[in-house]
């Protein structure tokens, strides 16, 4: 499959096709457009035929030999760092401004000083039902063309402005894993996102789900392969190689919450480590999310914490590789066909998309968009 490289992605943005459009006209799936696009099926001739009459192009402009001359979808250039921020490291995510004649590198700050997006204010205490009387500020808005998606990885605010840029709106509320699917189950949210990985199989996800929902009532398309490990200061000052340094008292952590797919490979690490959770410093400290923890660890409050390599990048801090995972979308089945979540799903196959989630470190985008479940 490396031997091949397609552009098939960027033609369909340019001639405005949505990835179900596509798929009719060459006579294939939906899924197999994603596979194609991410590179991992070639198509036979007539497919590759039917998909250069539908998009207006050539063959040989959708698909090419690896190493063949072409259009680089990176490019390298020289910026100037915005004074006053702190240096970064090598992966570490900037935004881009051109100021006057000067291309200016930002880091931004993961950590929002500003207000957030809101439609309403709370105007009463909240109800023994669990509901509360609210003063809407955009009194014509029904906001039945949103999506509720709930979920712990940060990479989702990358979908969320993918999707806004394609028309849907994303409403994210940042829950762990096992809070995330249990908001599901209620019908409180159309997206679960998840990284809950099945101690006796290895598997991510598919297992808890089976046994919170009824049979073929909830699909599961995979959003990402991340790694997950251990974040530490930048340098590693306390020489921290794997779990079992995590016994010695001048090591501290900060750790998630009951329920955090985080919390539970620290569990299972610490089990197959022979360590109980008491010897480790910090084991009760708590930080509500990858990006609060890894915060903790920049800000000297804690040694180390278990996070993705993405929330290491985005704060310059060194990363130790426990595992690789599988981050997945849980969503009712009744809601796939939904006009926003055909679009959300398609936004997941674009290569602009995987691009931007790839370049925030320790992403694999091969898998996104496939149906796993």
């Amino acid at each position: 499959m490396g031997e091949i490289e397609t552009s098939l992605a960027k033609f369909r943005r340019m001639r405005g096709l949505s990835a179900i459009r596509l798929a009719a006209a060459a006579g294939v799936s939906r899924q197999t457009i994603y596979a194609m696009e991410a590179g991992t099926y070639v198509p036979n001739t007539a497919v590759a035929l039917r998909l250069a009459r539908a998009l207006d192009t050539s063959v040989e402009e959708l698909f090419r030999l690896a190493g063949d001359e072409g259009e680089s979808e990176w490019r390298s250039e020289l910026a100037a760092l915005l004074p006053g921020s702190a240096e970064p490291v090598p992966g570490q995510a900037v935004q881009l401004c051109r100021v006057d004649q000067k291309l200016m590198a930002s880091p931004p700050l993961p950590v929002p000083w500003y207000f957030p997006a809101a439609d309403a204010v709370v105007t009463d205490q909240p109800r023994r039902q669990g509901k509360t009387r609210i003063r809407i500020v955009h009194a014509d808005g029904d906001f039945g063309n949103r999506l509720l998606v709930a979920g712990c990885d940060p990479g989702i605010s990358v979908l969320s402005r993918h999707a806004q840029a394609a028309g849907v709106e994303l409403v994210l509320a940042h829950r762990n894993s096992s809070q995330a699917l249990e908001l599901l189950k209620q019908g409180c949210a159309h997206v679960a996102g998840t990284h809950l990985r099945d101690e006796a199989s290895g598997e991510s996800n598919l297992p808890e789900i089976g046994r919170m929902f009824a049979k073929n009532s909830v699909a599961v398309i995979s959003f990402a392969v991340w790694e997950e490990g251990i974040v530490t200061a930048r340098g590693n000052p306390k020489g921290i190689r794997g779990v079992a340094e995590l016994a010695n008292r001048n090591v501290s952590i900060v750790n998630r919450e009951a329920g955090a797919g985080s919390r539970a490979l620290l569990d299972s690490k610490l089990r197959e480590a022979g360590i109980e959770p008491k010897r480790v410093k910090g084991y009760g400290n708590l930080a509500p999310g990858h990006l609060p923890a890894a915060w903790q660890v920049l800000s000297g409050a804690a040694d180390c914490c278990i996070a993705t390599r993405a929330a290491a990048r985005v704060f310059g801090l060194d990363f130790i590789a426990l595992v690789s995972e599988r981050y997945d979308l849980a969503i009712r089945k009744e809601h796939l066909e939904l006009p926003a979540m055909r679009g959300l799903l398609d936004v997941l196959g674009r290569s602009n998309f995987r691009r931007e989630l790839e370049g925030l470190g320790g992403y694999d985008t091969r898998v996104t968009g496939q149906r796993v479940l």
